[in-house]
């Protein structure tokens, strides 16, 4: 006869659970779950999990190598911000900057202001960092010291403040139209107020000036 549900001992099945040891996949995936689905090696390291075990599990197939130093639970379900994680584990894998954060157009994106929509990741880390050579062709590099007020949390991802954001663009493509929009949008969705937009509008506006000045000169 098959048992009720109210006939089994629940607390005994739940001892039992608890005392079962954890694989290493299972310490893996709760590392995993953090990051939807992608885990950096110095992480997995630090729980006493060495490189030789991560490749190991990619042969046979329970990780993906996503790029050096990152890895995906294999079959996790996929999310649209993985790409944007990975690249700042990939940043922070070895020995690389914990301060890092996406920034110029991907900040953009990611906070919905402004209609950009950048081919590439942008993200930012310290003037002094150590990164390895070769780094995937889809992640542009900047660098700049980026102060704790200049980093935000969006979807557990740091990234760099709308103001920083804003002046990021405006610095490196020179397109005022893309930045105005952008406040507009962000003073719209309360993400700013109006005296930080207003100071934005006139930060560019002398920022404008001193351009055109400069290329007036060059003429």
């Amino acid at each position: 006869m098959v048992p009720y549900w109210n006939d089994i001992d629940i607390t005994r099945l739940r001892l039992h659970t608890l005392s079962m040891p954890r694989t290493r996949m299972d310490e893996l995936y709760a590392l995993a779950e953090e990051h939807d689905g992608l885990l950096a090696s110095k992480d997995a390291r630090a729980q006493g999990i060495q490189d030789s075990v991560l490749v190991r599990l990619a042969q046979r197939g329970r990780l993906e190598r996503m790029s050096r130093g990152v890895y995906r639970i294999a079959h996790f379900p996929a999310d649209r911000l993985a790409q944007y994680r990975e690249s700042v584990l990939w940043a922070q894998a070895s020995q690389g900057p914990e301060r890092v954060a996406l920034s110029h157009e991907t900040a953009l994106l990611l906070y919905a202001i402004s209609d950009v929509n950048p081919a590439r990741i942008h993200l930012t880390v310290p003037m002094s960092a150590r990164l390895r050579r070769e780094h995937p062709e889809w992640i542009v590099i900047h660098r700049a010291n980026l102060s704790t007020q200049e980093i935000s949390q969006l979807e557990g991802m740091p990234v760099t403040s709308v103001e920083r954001s804003v002046m990021d663009v405006l610095s490196t493509t020179h397109r005022a139209d893309i930045v105005k929009k952008a406040i507009a949008d962000a003073l719209r969705k309360g993400l700013l107020n109006a005296a930080q937009a207003s100071g934005l509008r006139k930060r560019i506006s002398r920022s404008t000036h001193a351009l055109s000045l400069r290329r007036t000169k060059a003429v």
